[in-house]
């Protein structure tokens, strides 16, 4: 079953004395619609190629506790990309090969977190207002 952290849980932890790529990681599954803005630190593994790279991300994260996958709403995208990471991580722990960790899914997506924090140069970076400005876009 996989577990969601909230805007507010990842925020807190980016703004915390922890640091990205060693005690946490965000992995935006987005694809096209990567442009327009990111959570800072963010790594882009698009959802089109998730499941080639899914063991060389796994290679690159597994001394990482805390895994965060979010998409655009994180309904389709974001908790199947953490699911395929989950079960290749298990994998290796049950192998000895990893150190005990949470893979969570961002609730509501990169579209919640910019519509909350987009003005936090400390959390989003490369936010476009063409992009997300528009009060009908909403993917």
């Amino acid at each position: 079953m996989l577990k969601y952290i909230t805007p507010d849980e990842l925020a807190a932890i980016i703004k915390s004395d922890k640091v990205s790529g060693k005690d946490y990681c965000v992995i935006d599954v987005r694809d096209d619609d990567w442009a327009g803005g990111n959570i800072k630190g963010a790594q882009n593994t698009p959802s089109s190629q998730f499941y080639v790279q899914v063991h060389d991300l796994v290679q690159k994260t597994k001394s990482v506790p805390t895994v965060v996958f979010h998409c655009a709403l994180s309904q389709v995208r974001g908790p199947k990309a953490a699911r395929i990471y989950a079960e290749a991580r298990d994998q290796l722990e049950g192998d000895g090969e990893d150190i005990p960790h949470q893979v969570l899914v961002l609730q509501g997506g990169f579209s919640d977190f910019q519509a909350k924090y987009r003005n936090d140069p400390e959390l989003v970076e490369n936010w476009s207002k063409e992009v997300w400005g528009h009060p009908d876009w909403h993917i």
